[in-house]
């Protein structure tokens, strides 16, 4: 009798433990919960009113006069840009001059290395920002083949999203409509003719299943093609020797470019710029570099056109002549900028994909 009552009080013993254990597990993992929640950052970081600071990252945001840099804790910094902001080269050979950059050439994906103090709204004004060569090359690359199609794919995706929706409509009718053709071959005269129109309609359905599948694949061909360009329009303006100032006959090129791309949609506009080899070789790459600048300023300011709709100016210096540099004639001819409008290959193919109306 004795063992068999310890056994018992034994048994009951290890229950007691058992429920004891999750109950007392419980109350710290929830509090640590809360902990964690307190304990999260908003990833945005502010410069404090007339702090200065310098910091390195990587521009994930570019807007008109501002940028935002993610350093690499992967906290957030609203840059802002004035006229007063000197973009230079931040080189590794010390023997040679750095060069100097626009602030449109600031693109998404450059790493930079920003240099100024706080102002009121907690943004960091920039006085200085220094970036590398190689950096800007690979950035330059990306931007002018992402830049031109993230608007189009957002219109293209939410087509796609409404085209998914309405086919799965349309598959959930011929599947009642079958239904009801199966419940009415067993019964009178009007039954019968009721499945006849019921097959009538699922006929209809599985056409306009057909109809909404063809839009489907064009939409696909024309999302494939978001990334080619066609030109539709190619200028050049001329300069004099060691000038990078628009003439008048310049400007009136450039006003009739400007009005033909406003026309167009889906349009980017392509600037280079060249020299020719009256000179230095590096005085030559600036001087090609400011005149493609001149005609990117005076299209936005004179007539509005979108920085989002001009691919960043590249100057080539004395690269890719056109002419003879040994006669003055072809000296002037390669002292230009080369203006052409792109219209994208998806928009232009659009008004043959789309679907004719009876």
């Amino acid at each position: 009798m004795k063992t068999f009552a310890s056994r018992g009080f034994l048994v009951l013993a290890v229950l007691a433990l058992a429920f004891a254990l999750p109950l007392s597990a419980q109350g710290p993992a929830q509090r640590g919960t809360k902990q964690d929640e307190t304990q999260k950052s908003t990833g945005t970081r502010t410069v404090a009113l007339g702090q200065k600071m310098q910091v390195e990252g990587v521009i994930v945001k570019r807007a008109a006069d501002t940028l935002t840099l993610r350093d690499p804790q992967g906290q957030d910094v609203m840059v802002t840009l004035t006229n007063r902001t000197d973009v230079k080269e931040r080189k590794s050979n010390p023997f040679r001059r750095a060069r100097n950059y626009a602030t449109t050439q600031l693109l998404r994906g450059l790493s930079v290395e920003a240099k100024g103090q706080g102002d009121n709204a907690g943004t960091l004004v920039a006085t200085a920002i220094k970036i590398k060569e190689d950096d800007l090359r690979v950035a330059q690359s990306i931007e002018s083949r992402v830049t031109p199609v993230e608007g189009r794919l957002t219109e293209s995706e939410t087509r796609l999203t409404q085209t998914e929706s309405n086919a799965q409509r349309l598959s959930g009718q011929v599947e009642e409509l079958q239904a009801v053709s199966n419940a009415a071959r067993g019964g009178a005269k009007a039954a019968q003719e009721t499945a006849d129109q019921a097959r009538e309609r699922a006929e209809a359905a599985h056409t306009a299943i057909r109809v909404t599948n063809e839009r489907v694949g064009r939409v696909d061909s024309r999302i494939t093609s978001l990334d080619d360009f066609d030109v539709k329009t190619a200028q050049t303006v001329h300069f004099k020797a060691g000038s990078a100032l628009l003439s008048t006959e310049a400007k009136e090129t450039l006003d009739q470019i400007a009005e033909a791309a406003k026309r167009d949609k889906g349009y980017v506009i392509e600037v280079t710029g060249f020299a020719s080899s009256d000179g230095d070789e590096n005085f030559n790459r600036r001087l090609s570099q400011r005149r493609a600048d001149a005609v990117i300023r005076y299209m936005a300011e004179n007539h509005e056109i979108p920085l989002r709709r001009i691919v960043t100016p590249f100057g080539y210096g004395e690269k890719m002549p056109v002419a003879d540099n040994k006669t003055r004639d072809g000296r002037m001819q390669n002292r230009r900028v080369e203006v052409k409008i792109l219209v994208n290959r998806g928009l232009t193919a659009e008004a043959s994909t789309a679907p004719s109306q009876n």
